[in-house]
């Protein structure tokens, strides 16, 4: 793959992945747009643990606190509440990570990489986000989060395997009909992603280790370009949603699955 090809597809996982509007349906669009040979699903999965390493660097003192509720679990040091945090965390990624293995391997994902099927996911779920948004009262944080509040965001977020359906946007839209700020929902959002990807990324090594050396390194730089765009990207969103609302985001999906229809 050239530098550019590269560029391009982590430019666009690292602004996609966390604005909620589908990474994984916009990759997918890439090589139709493009005219490029199709990226394959490694790339994809090494652009995601370039967008993980970036949540981890911006979300770093909830991290901390959710690893010191792991180390409590265990017997190392008490914190109740990060404990609690950190439990409802790992509840929340199981639905993701069990359909994920299952669709892995019964060999669906390929037979999901569809332009029509990205684009009536983005329209749905689009306006799903900005119904959330209109109706959903803004009272509850990150660390309100409930047993019952991880579950349903989590099984949210196994829908996102779906491509055009955004795992941000679909957690984003859970958490939001839930009760949540709109800026705790994104960080429930990207933190409840932590389990997921990096699962989702442990599965690729072992892809990538049977790859050849030139898909390896495609994958290294892939995956580093994202980590500095995704970080910027996380970044405005944050900032973003203190003052605004989703509807930009769904007119964004709702035209673009539009003219995707039209298209395609």
């Amino acid at each position: 793959m050239t530098f550019l090809q590269l560029l391009i597809i982590a430019v666009v996982q690292g602004v996609t992945e966390f604005l909620p509007i589908s990474s994984s349906g916009h990759l997918i669009l890439i090589p139709f747009i493009t005219q490029m040979p199709d990226q394959g699903p490694l790339i994809d999965v090494a652009v995601h643990i370039g967008s993980l390493l970036a949540i981890i660097l911006y979300f770093w003192r909830e991290v901390l606190g959710l690893a010191r509720g792991g180390f409590a679990t265990v017997g190392l040091g008490h914190n109740p509440e990060q404990k609690r945090l950190f439990w409802w965390i790992v509840v929340g990624t199981i639905p993701a990570i069990v359909l994920g293995l299952f669709l892995k391997q019964g060999g669906y994902l390929e037979g999901f990489r569809s332009t029509t099927l990205v684009a009536v996911n983005l329209i749905v779920y689009g306006i799903l986000l900005g119904v959330a948004d209109w109706v959903g009262p803004r009272r509850k944080r990150y660390e309100d989060m409930t047993l019952s509040d991880a579950v349903i965001v989590g099984l949210a977020q196994a829908l996102a395997l779906i491509p055009g359906t955004s795992r941000s946007g679909v957690t984003m839209t859970a958490a939001r009909f839930l009760g949540y700020e709109r800026v705790e929902a994104a960080r429930f959002s990207f933190l409840l992603s932590i389990p997921a990807v990096a699962g989702a990324g442990t599965l690729a090594v072992l892809d990538l280790a049977e790859a050849s050396a030139a898909m390896q390194w495609d994958a290294l730089v892939a995956g580093a370009l994202t980590f500095v765009s995704a970080f910027a990207t996380m970044a405005f969103l944050m900032r973003f949603l203190r003052h605004a609302s989703m509807l930009v985001f769904v007119l964004y999906r709702v035209g673009l699955g539009v003219l995707l229809l039209a298209l395609f």
